[in-house]
């Protein structure tokens, strides 16, 4: 999309514009701001490094705790199941119930926390090695080199006319990227859905339409993010992209290129035939750094937004410095500061820890202290206590006042239960029924209980008392609720 603005001024409707001297050719000139670039190919090209090894650690594990979970078994049941039907979810030993939502917005909390502490002393580090689309990318990209071919073949297949050999790979690269994105899918799903019960529904053709739905559409967004959008997610679609600098200052980890060092910039032989005296920097201009990059970004010409700090152009770099007998670390991870000042390691390690560090990570660590806590305290019991409002305090047998209400009870626990329900606040207080009330694992009762007292036992109008539910094997595990108990004027 392009959009022509900037047209040359006018004094008066009609007018030329002023002659400055710089229009040579004598005619009106626009300036032409382009909104959306049109993407150009990249192919990137392999590289084997620390880095690259580390960046495929974290799509080993990171993979295996996503394709893994649902299979893993706790209590005879899924140990990760968000059960929406049921609204219940499912995390191995912990049960949370929609009541439960101050978890869910303390586990946001940490994580957003955790971003920005992260962002701050290393950059996009969760870009470059976690990030789901980083993740499948690498993926993805590793079928096409396996099917494809490296770099220069991809580049020569694609410029080909159409054969049997170019339909084959082309072919099955493209059923290997939807078996991988349908597997994807059906994982997904498996966190929403019991998994041992999915594959039959789909081997059966039984799948219910919101499962074909959620399946499809997310199996269909990692075979287009991942195998054609790419570079195009990060650079025009995630939002984090854009807002990174916020959290960047001089002192953070970031890739950087040393000028200082590299230039100026030419190739070996060409440095060779310099005069005596003159000086070429390390950099040989091989474009390694530009050729691996997953955006297809010249690190050389600055920290770009585009960056995603995955650091396969310090691998690059540090193969070929090793090949021309240099240095390592012509291009590495470093900071503003430390590049123009010559800062040692142990100065960009004590610099780390600076304001801005110890503030996140003060707010990091007490969300995560009072999340464990809240946690370590936390009740599997809930007692919701409802009056009924159809039955007002009433007098029965031998001058007895009556209230009714209606408890429900949520047993969170993975064993069933047999609770005492017990009334307190008021002198004579008794409960009918007063058998346990029996409640199965993760399951809700509601059950109407009668509060009794004596008469004289409270004053006209509304007296406060506590119901109060233990459980019979485990007196520990109890609760109470408050309660209005009304008694009449005779």
């Amino acid at each position: 999309m392009e959009k022509a603005v900037m047209k040359p001024r006018q004094d008066k409707e009609g007018d030329p514009p002023p002659d400055t001297g710089d229009n040579k050719t004598g005619k009106d000139e626009y300036a032409v701001i382009r909104m959306y670039a049109a993407r150009e190919q990249i192919y990137p090209r392999e590289i084997q490094g620390r880095f690259a090894s580390l960046r495929w650690l974290c799509v080993f594990l990171t993979q295996l705790v996503f394709y893994g979970l649902p299979w893993i078994n706790w209590n005879e049941r899924q140990a990760v199941l968000f059960d929406l039907a049921s609204r219940k979810f499912y995390l191995f030993g912990l049960v949370l119930w929609p009541q439960d939502f101050i978890w869910l917005a303390a586990l946001l909390i940490i994580c957003a926390f955790s971003l920005f502490l992260f962002t701050a002393v290393a950059g996009r580090v969760w870009c470059g090695y976690s990030c789901p689309q980083t993740v499948y990318t690498e993926i993805f990209m590793w079928i096409e080199r396996r099917i494809e071919g490296n770099r220069s073949a991809r580049m020569r297949l694609d410029r080909q006319p159409w054969s049997f050999d170019k339909l084959w790979r082309k072919s099955a690269k493209h059923l290997a990227w939807g078996a991988v994105a349908l597997w994807t899918g059906i994982s997904f799903v498996g966190y929403f859905s019991p998994i041992r019960d999915l594959l039959p529904e789909i081997s059966g053709f039984a799948l219910g339409p919101w499962e074909s739905f959620w399946i499809l559409f997310y199996g269909f967004a990692t075979y287009g993010n991942a195998g054609w959008m790419r570079e195009q997610v990060c650079k025009y679609m995630c939002p984090y992209a854009r807002f990174q600098s916020a959290m960047f200052d001089r002192d953070s980890l970031i890739i950087t290129y040393d000028v200082a060092r590299g230039e100026p910039r030419m190739p070996a032989a060409k440095a060779a035939k310099l005069d005596t005296g003159a000086r070429a920097g390390d950099c040989i201009d091989c474009t390694m750094c530009v050729q691996v990059c997953p955006t297809g970004i010249d690190i050389r010409q600055g920290l770009q937004y585009m960056c995603i700090g995955c650091a396969a152009c310090v691998d690059a770099c540090d193969s070929v410095m090793d090949k021309i007998k240099r240095p390592r670390g012509l291009i590495r991870y470093s900071t503003e500061n430390a590049v123009e000042q010559g800062f040692s390691t142990a100065e960009i390690r004590r610099r780390l820890v600076r304001p801005r560090i110890l503030i996140y990570g003060a707010i990091l660590g007490a969300v995560i202290a009072l999340f464990a806590g809240s946690l370590w305290v936390r009740t599997p019991l809930k007692l919701d206590v409802i009056r009924d409002r159809g039955s007002m305090g009433r007098e029965v047998e031998e001058g007895i006042i009556e209230n009714v209400y209606r408890l429900q009870i949520i047993n969170t626990d993975e064993r069933g239960h047999r609770y005492l329900v017990r009334a307190k606040g008021l002198a004579g207080l008794s409960v009918d029924p007063a058998t346990p009330i029996e409640v199965a694992a993760t399951q809700t009762v509601s059950v109407p209980v009668r509060v009794r007292a004596p008469h004289g036992a409270g004053e006209v109008g509304s007296n406060k008392i506590r119901i109060e539910l233990e459980a019979e094997d485990q007196p520990a595990l109890n609760v109470s609720e408050k309660a209005v108990f009304l008694v009449p004027r005779r």
